[in-house]
């Protein structure tokens, strides 16, 4: 006599359809969220594991509803790279984001029965919480810099030297660009700090999880804007005209470099003018300021070191 599948298997499936079935609301939720054109505002970040979680919460109604929205999450994740087309940097960047609130949601939501009262404080917090950049909405200033600031062992000369060649990019050392990773600067042509002087870098190409996607190129043109070159320090402002590069997650406007000659060697600033493109602000802005922050000491080192090995040579030649 077939006495059928043990319970326990029968709630094993349940609880995986009912993970598989969030996960495909909140894809889909972000799909329709992208249609309307606020795939970068908090709707889309926190509206999507907002939906996974009480989707789990509601379907599967587990006795771990933190443990199995965290899992459901991970499916989730997993199937956002093939489905909406995204890339590998976003899902990276955004991922801590997304397990935060699933994990509030569910804590909130999860054993209601019991404590009510978590409901009731979770459910205005993610309205609010999901409101920044619609109509315009932001909590926080857009507009932001990434600096880097350190002390060159060259004369200004050799610096601005450094700075009118074309560079030799090197790796990442930052942890945070190579585990992303972020796009790899190839090459740059172009020399001179005159106004009118110009840059057209390659990156590496940019890599979708989408089916079928191909491999999209990224370059970033740039043009001396404002240049002002002294015997002891300067200042050169390259305007971006063209970014394919860094436009999917940020609106960076310019990159400034300015020295000064110190005892021991010349001081040298980078700053990077951006403006915040995604919401919420809490999360994206700390992230992107710290981000830029490293890719403005990155070009401080590319530059630092011809000028450094050029102070040596004219040191050794005389």
């Amino acid at each position: 006599m077939d006495e059928g599948p043990p319970p326990g298997s029968v709630g094993a499936r349940l609880l995986l359809t009912a993970l598989l079935l969030a996960a495909f609301a909140a894809i889909f939720w972000a799909r329709g969220v992208t249609a309307f054109g606020t795939e970068r505002t908090a709707i889309f970040y926190v509206g999507v594991p907002a939906v996974l979680a009480v989707s789990v919460v509601l379907l599967a109604r587990p006795r771990r509803p933190v443990g199995m929205t965290m899992a459901a999450t991970t499916v989730g994740l997993a199937l956002a790279g093939p489905l909406l087309s995204e890339g590998i940097v976003c899902l990276v960047m955004a991922a801590p984001l997304i397990y935060a609130v699933a994990a509030l949601l569910a804590w909130g939501l999860g054993n209601r029965d019991q404590h009510p009262h978590r409901a009731l404080a979770t459910v205005p917090l993610l309205l609010v919480l999901m409101v920044e950049g619609l109509g315009g909405i932001s909590f926080a200033s857009r507009e932001d810099v990434g600096t880097a600031t350190a002390v060159v062992d060259a004369s200004p000369a050799e610096v601005v030297a450094a700075l009118a060649a074309e560079p030799d990019y090197a790796p990442y050392d930052a942890l945070l660009l190579r585990a992303v990773p972020f796009p790899v600067p190839l090459g740059a042509t172009g020399t001179g700090v005159a106004v009118g002087d110009v840059r057209e870098i390659d990156f590496t190409p940019r890599r979708s999880l989408g089916i079928g996607a191909e491999p999209t190129a990224r370059s970033m043109d740039l043009e001396v804007a404002e240049s002002e070159v002294g015997d002891d320090g300067g200042r050169v402002l390259f305007d971006v005209t063209h970014d394919s590069t860094l436009a999917r997650w940020l609106d960076l406007h310019a990159a400034e470099v300015s020295w000064r000659a110190v005892d021991g060697g010349t001081e040298v600033t980078w700053t990077l003018h951006y403006s915040r493109t995604f919401d919420p602000s809490w999360y994206f802005g700390p992230v992107q300021r710290y981000a830029t922050g490293l890719a403005a000491e990155y070009l401080l080192e590319t530059f630092a070191v011809p000028a450094e090995a050029s102070a040596v040579t004219v040191a050794a030649q005389g």
